[in-house]
């Protein structure tokens, strides 16, 4: 099989699942998905130990990469990415690269340059700035921002419904959705059930369909926190623009946005207002693609 063609490998380490997807030339070799459980980034020598296994998981028996490449949910600085790779290179004898999976989505679209705009659990946008150095924006967890996606819609639709009821209004469809979620009697009880969770990402993010089903159920509550969510997704690519990074071209992924056509389309209008210039794209393809046209580059 190598004798014929590099065995290149990409890997997509998301918040939830994990996709490698393996090619020797333009043979598909290993598809590949499975839970990012376990997935510790921050500690680069678990990090590297973890892709391995995944490695040996995977691929056909007695089969060795020529190069790979990983894009990874949770690194958030080229140093620490660059960690994880030496730490990788200790496993492989090949070229490796490591980098945010933020990052794969310009790749994955067929795109050189751009932006890639993640709203899926959190959310975050990335882009280069004419030297090469990758610049971040966003991404900073459930309880600081991540703005846009589902966690952080959920915490503004708390905010709302708390507002609310501050103002005297009676529970509308948001706040019935969010208690029957929460299973809370009422809502002042809806911050207690939101401090006492183990993982604030993932179990705030899932109670998002709630937010959709209170709009589609005429929630005027509901809608501004859609509407506001879009407009904070767009800042995130006004802010890469502010700082010099060219954002003609925003690839949009993530299991939030492309899943609730009125999220994305508050973001496009919302971009269209900030950065008329920027042009959102869709991702069609898994980002996974990203990361194997990246180990492709490496060969």
């Amino acid at each position: 099989m190598q004798d014929t063609a590099p065995l290149v490998v990409g890997i997509d380490v998301g918040g939830t699942k994990t996709q490698l997807r393996a090619y020797a030339g333009d043979t598909l070799v290993a598809d590949h998905v499975r839970s990012s459980g376990g997935w510790r980034p921050h500690d680069p020598v678990a990090a590297a130990g973890w892709l391995a296994a995944l490695a040996a998981e995977a691929l056909p028996a007695g089969v060795r990469p020529s190069a790979l490449a990983v894009g990874g949910h949770a690194c958030e600085t080229p140093r620490q990415c660059d960690q994880i790779r030496t730490a990788l290179q200790l496993h492989f004898d090949a070229p490796a690269l490591v980098v945010g999976d933020a990052e794969l989505l310009v790749p994955a679209a067929g795109l050189e340059k751009g932006v890639g705009l993640v709203a899926g659990t959190g959310s975050v946008a990335v882009g280069r700035f004419a030297d090469g150095t990758p610049v971040q924006v966003g991404g900073w967890g459930a309880l600081l921002g991540d703005e846009g996606g589902a966690a952080g819609l959920v915490r503004e639709a708390v905010r709302a419904v708390w507002a609310a009821h501050d103002r005297g209004e009676e529970p509308d469809a948001l706040a019935h959705g969010l208690l029957a979620g929460f299973d809370v009697p009422e809502v002042p009880a809806l911050g207690a059930a939101l401090e006492h969770v183990t993982a604030a990402s993932a179990e705030w993010g899932r109670h998002a369909p709630a937010v959709f089903a209170a709009a589609e159920a005429g929630s005027s509550l509901a809608r501004t926190v859609i509407t506001e969510a879009g407009h904070a997704l767009a800042a995130l690519v006004a802010r890469l623009a502010a700082r010099g990074v060219v954002v003609d071209d925003v690839v949009v992924a993530g299991s939030t946005v492309l899943a609730q056509p009125p999220l994305y389309d508050a973001f496009v209008s919302a971009l269209a207002g900030s950065v008329p210039t920027a042009r959102p794209r869709p991702l069609r393809e898994p980002p996974v693609e990203g990361a194997v046209a990246m180990a492709r580059s490496l060969v």
